[in-house]
């Protein structure tokens, strides 16, 4: 039924803002980008932005998690830019590292590095 995730949306409440925001996080420039939308590839997945008021509330309810190659690293630049470690580093077995950090638009993003 599934093959893949495809795309995660975030509500936004100053979509310019976070535009930057994620642009600095990820180092990856948007493909797409209009008034009601920004999307980001990330390494063929997609990351969303949506200012859509009807949709906006404190945050997400699901956490996604993005594959890192250095959770540390990720940690350090994220807070820099103003994100909150939300659940910290932990390791859940077999040498796998995951936290959480939210956003400074109150959404919850997962962090992952794999062995």
């Amino acid at each position: 039924m599934f093959t893949k995730l495809r795309t995660v949306i975030y509500p936004v409440n100053d979509l310019e803002r976070a535009k930057r925001w994620y642009t600095e996080v990820t180092g990856v420039t948007p493909y797409f980008d209009q008034p009601y939308y920004v999307g980001f590839d990330i390494h063929g997945a997609e990351l969303g932005l949506d200012p859509d008021p009807e949709v906006l509330e404190t945050g997400n309810r699901v956490i996604s998690y993005w594959k890192v190659d250095s959770l540390s690293g990720a940690l350090e630049k994220m807070t820099a830019l103003g994100a909150e470690i939300s659940k910290p580093a932990q390791e859940v077995g077999g040498g796998i590292q995951v936290a959480v950090v939210r956003d400074p638009f109150g959404n919850s993003l997962g962090l992952i590095q794999e062995p």
